[in-house]
């Protein structure tokens, strides 16, 4: 009985020793498994952070970029607007000068109204083959003829326009209106001439001032002349007014 309780004991402690064994082992692998997950873990919640992160950034710098599309747009069309409206007042401007414009076909009907008139200055710009625009040769020129317009105190601007014998009748007396316009255009906006001391006329091919046999004869017709007449009735009376007066 002592062998047999002896060997009791003995089975006990082995037992004991056993799952003593199994718990340290099963701790052991626990501490393994959560020594090695732990990193993993931390890693995974570090790039969730930065996703989260990164994604506020995108949407902060969409927001931004909305805004500021939705700020140069406006601002393209308030510009695209204001431009708008300068041309159009511009526009609206040179119809109100082209009106006042006195207008003649021929010059006959300018000549006969104005007997009290006499040249005092004149000038005469050339243009490109089918052009009405001014060069900056042909603004110097009327630059220089605009000059002597202080000293008239009482005057009309008679402005023809001419062509070479290119092309029909009908698109000549066009293009000469163009050209004595684009003159008349530069001189009232940059001297401030009213329009009603302009008298212009449009004469095409009808009167040369060159053959039209040569290149150079056809150059200078393509012209518009600009002749200053000074009313000399009204200075002479001026004059007397003021001689009389002292």
């Amino acid at each position: 009985m002592r062998l047999y309780g002896g060997t009791t004991r003995l089975g006990f402690a082995g037992v004991v020793a056993a799952l003593s064994l199994a718990g340290v082992t099963g701790c052991a692998t626990k501490n393994y498994v959560r020594n090695q997950t732990a990193p993993i873990i931390d890693q995974t919640n570090q790039l969730e952070d930065r996703a989260a992160a990164n994604n506020r950034r995108i949407h902060e710098v969409d927001e931004q970029a909305q805004a500021g599309i939705k700020q140069a747009q406006s601002a393209a069309d308030t510009a695209s607007l204001n431009a708008q409206n300068a041309s159009k007042a511009a526009t609206d401007a040179d119809s109100e000068a082209n009106l006042a414009v006195h207008r003649a076909d021929t010059l006959d009907s300018v000549v006969k109204g104005l007997d009290n008139y006499q040249q005092v200055g004149d000038v005469s710009v050339t243009f490109g083959f089918d052009k009405s625009l001014l060069t900056k040769e042909d603004r110097a020129k009327l630059d220089d003829f605009a000059s002597k317009l202080d000293k008239s105190k009482s005057y009309l601007l008679e402005v023809t326009g001419g062509t070479d014998s290119t092309g029909s009748k009908e698109y000549n007396y066009a293009l000469s209106q163009r050209r004595a316009d684009a003159v008349v255009q530069y001189l009232a906006s940059k001297y401030a001439i009213p329009p009603h001391r302009f008298y212009l006329i449009g004469i095409g091919k009808d009167k040369e001032v060159a053959p039209n046999t040569t290149a150079e004869g056809r150059r200078e017709n393509r012209r518009v002349e600009v002749q200053l007449l000074s009313n000399v009735g009204a200075e002479t009376a001026a004059q007397s007014g003021l001689q009389a007066k002292n």
